[in-house]
């Protein structure tokens, strides 16, 4: 589905990946109690930063997993959906083709 936002600048639009209901041992953690998850999916961003009248483009681009500070952008809720715009300093990382090998 298609979403009608289009960040500004240097900001993102995320979605951030839900974790799993169980742990291992069984345990199904309620929702109450789970944290809210700091991985996420880009789903669109900005034309990029400008400094000293140039277009600096950002590091990331739509279909990117990244990872982000615990208290790190504004929420907005699009469509029932649930979206972070985060600034792209907010990114702390970039989880690449390797990364996402390891964790299956």
């Amino acid at each position: 589905m298609a979403v009608n936002v289009t960040p500004l600048h240097d900001r993102v639009l995320v979605r951030r990946l839900e974790e799993k209901e169980t742990v291992k041992g069984g345990i199904i953690i309620p929702d109450t109690a789970k944290e809210k998850p700091q991985e996420g999916e880009i789903i669109a961003v900005g034309a990029g930063r400008i400094e000293k009248g140039e277009r600096i483009p950002l590091d990331v681009k739509a279909g990117d997993r990244v990872l982000f500070g615990k208290y790190s952008g504004n929420e907005i809720r699009v469509d029932d959906q649930e979206y972070l715009i985060l600034k792209e300093d907010e990114i702390l990382a970039k989880i690449g083709g390797a990364a996402k090998a390891a964790k299956r």
